[in-house]
């Protein structure tokens, strides 16, 4: 899965980022609004994440854009603005989620992968392809019912290959 981090705080993002690729995503950087608009077009993104205090175009004013550009990918704010405000004017420009800085990384984990599972068309706790199950809830995967100790990347590998069966997938997609 490929996220798009837009954060201008370098410290948080190069954490962030880092932590998102132990967990087996993809992750492109961009430190302010203009880097993520013109990334957020050029990317194929599963979901992006986006901070509202942005330099050179707010991360409010990118969230618009992207939607009016028609990108549908799921977009999640994260922000320090706490604000019923805030969030409700995050939402109404588009965001599909809106998380409070500071915050839990298992919180902003759960989040991510409930944004993907409703972007997938899907909310089923597993998925099932032959007798190969992924358990969405527990990140489980077994084989004729038979447990598979997968590492956190080789189990993204396998959800979004079971996400996308039947469609071309490219290195790129998985990286």
């Amino acid at each position: 899965m490929r996220i798009l981090l837009v954060e201008d705080e370098a410290p948080l993002r190069e954490t962030l980022a880092a932590r998102l690729k132990r967990e087996g995503f993809a992750v492109d950087t961009a430190q302010d609004g203009e880097e993520g608009l013109y990334m957020g077009r050029e990317v194929p993104f599963d979901v992006a994440i986006i901070d509202l205090g942005l330099p050179r175009l707010s991360g409010m004013d990118l969230v618009r854009r992207l939607r009016e550009e028609n990108r549908k990918y799921p977009i999640l704010i994260l922000t320090a603005r706490s604000s019923w405000q805030d969030k409700v004017d995050g939402l109404k420009a588009g965001a599909d989620d809106y998380l409070v800085k500071p915050f839990h990384v298992e919180e902003l984990l759960a989040r991510l992968n409930a944004l993907l599972r409703r972007a997938a068309g899907w909310s089923k706790p597993s998925l099932e392809c032959g007798p190969v199950k992924l358990d969405l809830a527990a990140q489980t995967v077994s084989v004729d019912e038979t447990p598979v100790d997968l590492t956190s990347y080789e189990y993204k590998v396998l959800e979004y290959l079971m996400l996308h069966a039947g469609e071309l997938v490219s290195k790129a997609d998985l990286t």
